[in-house]
């Protein structure tokens, strides 16, 4: 049995899928998202969102969100603000990360409802 060493990356396809939905790249997430797969979806995240003029994060999908899928978001939005690149994190009415986040006080004016709704307001 090969051991995976610390350096390792895991493939992220299980969790984190890409697409494009108007101006926005889109990012799907689903899941259980945590300190196991935080960093790894964090890295495909931020090389697929480099160049993108505005971002959805779709967390509808997402059965679980711990501390570590909290900052992984809180790092994402920090930076495309400083570059000031719009984005969305697409909850839902209702579902583990809305709840996760709003007991984080996370910044709910970047919370939309679908993606539809988020992406009309990301522009055409």
């Amino acid at each position: 049995m090969t051991e995976r060493r610390t350096t390792d990356r895991i493939p992220t396809d299980q969790w984190v899928t890409f697409s494009k939905r108007g101006v926005a790249e889109t990012v799907h997430l689903k899941g259980e998202i945590d300190l196991a797969n935080a960093n790894d979806i964090g890295r495909a995240i931020v090389a697929r969102t480099t160049l993108a003029d505005a971002v959805l994060i779709d967390l509808t999908a997402v059965s679980f969100l711990d501390s570590a899928g909290v900052r992984l978001l809180d790092l994402i939005v920090g930076e495309l603000d400083e570059r000031g690149k719009p984005i969305r994190l697409v909850v839902g009415e209702r579902g583990a990360a809305r709840m996760t986040l709003q007991l984080c006080a996370f910044r709910n004016d970047l919370f939309a409802i679908d993606l539809d709704h988020a992406a009309e307001e990301l522009g055409p």
